[in-house]
């Protein structure tokens, strides 16, 4: 069966704070009931500009994912992404641990180099350059995957160093917890998935799907792994209409206020036409195609869910 994603990216319900965990519950639990096999939320303490900036309410990743797991039974549970920048790598592989215990097995670990400036900023992280960035990513990755498999972790690196660290209670899989980099970047992103992850998220439209993972089969070549060990995963927009006019209105209106390459990146139709460029996206070598519905309410979300599945039950 193909895999689909949901991810949950706005908690503006126009709802009292006290409810709104609530809806949030009732989307996951439509996803996880129509079919979607992976739940992510944003690891992000601002909202985000396209979403209404500062100003909009967001809620801190993994004690969500926290109380999603005791929601939701089948769901991988996970962050797209974490940034390596807002904590250290041993406490985010405790984290982890932590989620993949109380889920009973069904936590990923996503990160990436993170990028959100003006959060850091304003919260006292340091955002350091993006060559640091992907330096301390790397001796991340290293470090989460040595604490999710190993008895004890001794790590000497130029940015963190842990002296035989434990992590005690392990993850619930016996191979640990799978560690999924987000980022496109040709040069050093993607030789880290090749090198360190299990899984990879990128953007793109479909062409540059297709170019970024043929960048990474030749990263996987370089240093001799199969990539068909590496699951492929891609964050778009979903928005199904009702009618083609209608799907044209949504495409129109999102162009004027994101821009024609961002609408290039989303998935915009009818279920027919929907099922085409989901069609496109399998087609140009995604494994879980993973769709965030902004403005879908729960109903919203099971039709999608029964969409996806209905028309692609198998790989």
């Amino acid at each position: 069966m193909t895999r689909f994603g949901l991810q949950l990216p706005n908690f503006t319900f126009g709802l009292d704070d006290r409810d709104m965990f609530g809806r949030v519950a009732d989307l996951a639990t439509a996803g996880e009931e129509s079919g979607f096999t992976s739940i992510w939320v944003m690891d992000h303490f601002y909202q985000l500009p396209a979403l209404g900036g500062a100003e909009q309410p967001i809620l801190e990743a993994y004690t969500l994912l926290g109380a999603l797991a005791a929601r939701t039974r089948r769901a991988e549970l996970g962050t797209l992404v974490t940034g390596v920048t807002y904590r250290n790598p041993a406490l985010v592989a405790k984290m982890t641990t932590t989620l993949d215990v109380i889920s009973g097995g069904r936590a990923v670990l996503g990160i990436g180099a993170a990028w959100h400036d003006l959060e850091h900023d304003a919260l006292g992280y340091p955002f350091p350059p993006a060559g640091e960035r992907l330096d301390r990513l790397e001796e991340a990755v290293q470090i989460c995957a040595s604490l999710f498999t190993e008895d004890s972790t001794t790590f000497d690196g130029r940015y963190y160093q842990l002296r035989d660290a434990r992590n005690v209670p392990r993850p619930i899989r016996p191979d640990g917890i799978p560690i999924m980099i987000g980022g496109g970047g040709e040069r050093r992103t993607l030789r880290l998935v090749a090198q360190y992850a299990d899984r990879c998220n990128i953007a793109g439209d479909v062409d540059t799907i297709r170019h970024k993972l043929d960048v990474l089969r030749g990263h996987c070549a370089d240093l001799g792994r199969d990539p068909a060990s590496i699951t492929t995963t891609r964050l778009g927009s979903l928005f199904l209409s009702a009618t083609p006019d209608e799907a044209a209105q949504t495409r129109d209106t999102l162009v004027g206020l994101a821009g024609a390459e961002f609408v290039a990146t989303c998935t915009i139709g009818t279920e027919d036409e929907v099922a085409e460029q989901v069609a496109a996206l399998l087609d140009a070598g995604l494994d879980e195609p993973i769709f965030n519905l902004p403005f879908a309410d729960p109903a919203g979300v099971a039709r999608a869910g029964a969409l996806l599945t209905g028309r692609f039950p198998d790989a």
